[in-house]
Formats: C-alpha cells, structure tokens, sequence
C-alpha cells in the first residue's frame, strides 16, 4: 500500500497518514482496524523522527512499508541505531511480547504514572503502544555495521478481521 525509503519530515508523515487513513477508508475496513494501523503508523514513524540517528552522510536513514492482505495489515518501520542501545531495546521487546493485553495495560498506565523518560526524552511508550494496538507480537531484526551502528527493524501486524 506504502513504502518510503529516506528521510521522514513531519509534512510526510502527516501526508501518509492521510493517504492511508483514505485508502483504509476506501477499502471498506472497520474503524477500529483503521484506528489501530492509524496509531501504530503514527507511534513508527514518530520513533524513526524523533530517535533514529543519521548515517554518515547525516541524513536519516530510514524506512516505512505497508503490506495489506486479505486477513492483515503488517507495517514495518526501519531506522538506524547506535549498538550501544540494542540490548535495551531487545530486552524491552522481549519483555512486552511476553506480556498478556492486562499485563501491557498495567505497564503502560506505570509508566504514565511514574514518568519515566529514557535518555533519548522518551517515555518508552512507542513499543508498548505498537504490541498493545496490534494485539500481536511485534518482530525485530537487527543488522551491525563496523562503525557502531546497526540497522534496526520492527514489524507489527494488525488482524483485519
């Protein structure tokens, strides 16, 4: 349905929400379907603006991918990461995909509640937000470069029916 392969600016992400709200719309999908890719497209693309860092080029290098079917929407969002922080960010993965939707809530209100904010100035919700909406696991791949960063991959997939 969507690919953007680059740099994200607030006005694209803004656009392709929109594109694909309508498109979603369009193709007949129930409102909470089109709410829940809705809030995992903007948390994504959000992640990528706000905490993906700039290849050596000092561009962002990143990536969106929208895949529909007949039973699913997956969306998959890339961005690179200093390797520093991909034990964190694994072992968060690990801990929210082991999570039944009680247990995500109680998280997610706790850190609402305590205010947490990581180095990077959030609060960790975008994860969280991303495997309590699609009500699915979200998987990861992580690729190391020789420079100390990694290119990282997470993918969410939201049952249309």
């Amino acid at each position: 349905m969507v690919n953007h392969f680059g740099e994200f600016s607030q006005d694209l992400v803004n656009s392709i929400a929109s594109s694909v709200e309508e498109q979603m719309i369009h193709a007949g999908d129930q409102k909470k379907v089109v709410k829940r890719v809705f809030s995992i497209l903007i948390e994504g693309l959000q992640n990528i603006r706000l905490h993906g860092e700039r290849g050596e080029d000092g561009k962002q290098q990143a990536y969106l991918i929208l895949v529909k079917n007949p039973t699913y929407y997956k969306l998959g969002f890339g961005n690179l990461i200093q390797q520093d922080d991909i034990e964190q960010i694994e072992r968060y993965l690990v801990k929210i995909n082991g999570m039944n939707p009680l247990e995500l809530k109680e998280l997610y209100t706790s850190i609402l509640t305590n205010g947490y904010i990581s180095k990077k100035g959030g609060a960790g919700l975008g994860f969280l937000t991303m495997r309590m909406k699609s009500e699915n696991q979200l998987s990861h791949q992580i690729l190391r470069f020789p420079n100390g960063t990694a290119f990282f991959s997470v993918d969410a997939q939201i049952n249309r029916v």
